[in-house]
């Protein structure tokens, strides 16, 4: 029987748009699903408990009336909680994911058998992110259905893994569903995902260029103007490494010193608080270095399926040469 996500045969391609901090809201997931890739949003993202099931509502109608109108299947959509003890509002949320029957559940910061419980005894889907093997093993212990392998130079708290040995490890003992994060952002991406080993592709950073993002326009601007040197790994922002734009660092007065702790910068009363820090200090993966452009999700997605096919055939015509006798 197999161990991988049924969904993933159903999907226009093997993508799973990212939940990312106050830029992924309903519109963004609701187009993903609509165009066949699962789209996520941090339940965070809503500052209660109650705002939070407002979303959930208004995902689930839309994509109801969606297939009601068209006779299409949406593909599904997911939620990222963050399972830590300083998150207050866990529990409440895990209720409400269960009460909505949400079929994706992504958990960070934690894997805990209770939470995977809880959303396996209405038939959803727990996915957990990780960065090296120990956080892998343990996830897989909680029995996680999927590991999202968050790789070099990815956005957000990203690890420092290169993606092939991450995925060898990780394959050695979990045969369930395997993502594949960090730095994808075109189709090509996807198929070298994919012949990695991957299931699925996991794509934040190019999908903060969309119309549907909640991001400002200075900020998907900056991705624009961005390489990969321009992506900066430090703690110092959220007292965890991440990649950050280095000019958005800039406009905030972040030194050089700064960057070079392992712990919080204290951002005073301007910004006391991480949430308002993410606000103006902006996340990115090094995947900038593929991003010249804003997209409506629609348009974006059917040219990841077009770079996406020609990679894959490129790949298809390579066995006409090698192996060689």
């Amino acid at each position: 029987m197999s161990q991988k996500a049924e969904f993933i045969k159903d999907l226009s391609l093997p993508v799973v748009a990212a939940p990312m901090f106050l830029i992924s809201g309903p519109q963004l997931v609701i187009e993903c699903c609509k165009n066949g890739i699962v789209g996520t949003f941090p339940a965070l993202n809503q500052r209660t408990s109650e705002g939070f099931e407002e979303w959930l509502i208004e995902i689930k109608t839309e994509l109801d009336k969606f297939e009601q109108e068209t006779g299409k299947k949406a593909a599904p959509f997911g939620v990222n909680l963050i399972v830590h003890p300083t998150n207050p509002r866990l529990e409440a949320d895990v209720k409400l994911c269960m009460k909505h029957k949400v079929p994706l559940v992504i958990t960070s910061l934690g894997a805990v058998s209770m939470v995977v419980d809880a959303i396996h005894s209405y038939g959803g889907l727990v996915f957990h992110d990780i960065i090296k093997k120990r956080h892998a093993e343990k996830a897989a212990e909680a029995g996680v259905d999927g590991l999202i392998l968050v790789s070099a130079g990815a956005g957000g708290h990203g690890g420092t893994l290169n993606p092939m040995s991450l995925i060898t490890e990780v394959k050695k003992f979990f045969d369930k569903t395997i993502l594949l994060s960090g730095c994808i952002s075109t189709g090509r991406d996807v198929a070298s995902a994919m012949q990695m080993g991957a299931d699925l592709a996991y794509m934040g950073t190019r999908f903060i260029n969309t119309e549907e993002s909640k991001a400002p326009e200075e900020y998907r601007k900056m991705i624009i103007d961005a390489g990969a040197s321009d992506v900066v790994y430090t703690a110092a922002i959220s007292g965890v490494h991440a990649n950050f734009l280095a000019a958005s660092l800039k406009a905030a007065g972040v030194t050089e010193e700064d960057l070079k702790k392992d712990t919080k910068i204290d951002f005073g009363k301007e910004l006391n608080t991480e949430a308002k820090a993410w606000k103006t200090i902006w996340s990115a993966g090094q995947g900038v270095t593929s991003i010249d452009n804003v997209l409506p999700v629609a348009d974006l997605v059917q040219q990841l399926k077009e770079e996406f096919k020609t990679a894959v055939t490129q790949q298809a015509s390579l066995l006409q040469t090698y192996p060689k006798d």
